[in-house]
């Protein structure tokens, strides 16, 4: 007998809501346009292979980004990602119910801004910080840990099953890394199914879930409350350097449970006033500047569009949008004078103006 929550997920309602936000900033795709040339067949097509359990996810498109670091992006197919938007839109209000407040990726009314805001008024606050990042956390997350965190607040079994479906669909996708062992572990554990592909958004949400466990035990256990995160990097404050220390072990003896484990040679305790590398700005109690590396990508990319601009390959409204969504990422640091001088070799076609006018 279907759940009462799997005929929502499942719902003409719920399916078209799910089409339309699969479709935002892709309606330039052919999948996209497909699946809307056919709009109503495909959503009750999808609607009744849900309801008779006949729907199978198809095969990843896979390829590499380079920026920030090398990471194999897995991109499902559209009628794919619209399963997934029906299934986040169902689950995710029960957890966001849960979740920490300081948890900042992937969450609305959250993001990268508010989290590095946030540190800054930490930083004003104490005088040390721990840094931490997890070790190739998306290859490393566990199906059936995850599966089980999910349980106790998703009791319907046709929508773990869904959920099962889709992670199974993605047990390619993850880089091939060789097996953790953890303590209590035995030969069986290299036979663990673990990884979720990096570019969906069922993986996204269920980042946060996974983590959802470590957050509850930094708050309650260790007594932090100055603490952030943002998916798989987090970072937690004090006036006690010894005091961060020994919540660092213990933060990777937890980590244990979950089968993650972090970048030690990362991991350290550091003045706030000696700037805390954080999504790709360094934060100071006072200031803020853009991470050298983001520097030299942002440049690249800006005087490669401005190339394609001058060979007349992008319109100006291309061009435009890449120099305006780089100037309104940076300009949340100090950065006027990096601003200026990475446009200054940026001069348009005569009609137009200059971009340097255009700078906040």
């Amino acid at each position: 007998m279907m759940s009462d929550g799997f005929a929502a997920l499942s719902s003409f309602t719920n399916l078209k809501r799910a089409a339309e936000m699969a479709a935002k900033g892709k309606r330039g795709k052919r999948a996209t346009a497909e699946f809307e040339y056919n709009f109503a067949d495909e959503i009750i097509l999808l609607r009744d292979q849900l309801i008779n359990h006949a729907y199978r996810p198809g095969l990843y498109r896979q390829f590499y980004i380079h920026e920030p670091k090398k990471r194999l992006i897995s991109a499902a197919p559209f009628r794919d990602r619209v399963v997934h938007h029906a299934y986040c839109q169902l689950i995710e209000p029960r957890f966001e119910r849960i979740f920490i407040p300081h948890s900042y990726a992937n969450r609305r009314g959250k993001g990268t801004h508010r989290a590095i805001a946030y540190a800054q008024s930490l930083a004003r606050r104490y005088r040390y910080v721990l840094r931490l990042d997890i070790a190739k956390y998306f290859d490393s997350i566990d199906h059936q840990i995850l599966l089980d965190t999910m349980r106790s607040h998703v009791p319907e079994e046709d929508i773990l099953v869904l959920m099962k479906l889709i992670l199974h669909s993605g047990e390619n996708c993850s880089a091939q890394t060789p097996a953790d062992y953890f303590p209590g572990d035995d030969l069986l554990a290299a036979c663990r199914l673990k990884g979720l592909p990096i570019g969906n958004l069922s993986s996204q949400f269920w980042s946060n879930c996974y983590l959802h466990p470590l957050d509850l035990f930094v708050n309650r256990q260790l007594g932090c409350k100055a603490y952030l995160r943002y998916v798989d990097d987090f970072a937690l404050f004090d006036d006690d350097k010894s005091r961060l220390l020994d919540w660092k072990f213990a933060i990777i003896e937890r980590l244990q449970r979950l089968r993650l484990k972090i970048h030690e040679t990362k991991a350290h305790v550091i003045p706030v006033e000696a700037g805390i590398p954080w999504l790709g700005f360094v934060v100071y109690p006072d200031h803020k500047r853009v991470k050298a590396r983001k520097i030299t990508h942002g440049r690249r990319r800006l005087h490669h569009r401005y190339k394609l601009y001058s060979q007349g390959e992008i319109s100006f409204a291309e061009l435009d949008a890449a120099v305006q969504g780089w100037i309104n990422h940076v300009s949340f640091a100090d950065s006027w004078h990096l601003r200026e001088k990475v446009l200054a070799p940026i001069q348009l076609k005569p009609g137009f103006h200059s971009i340097k006018t255009r700078l906040p």
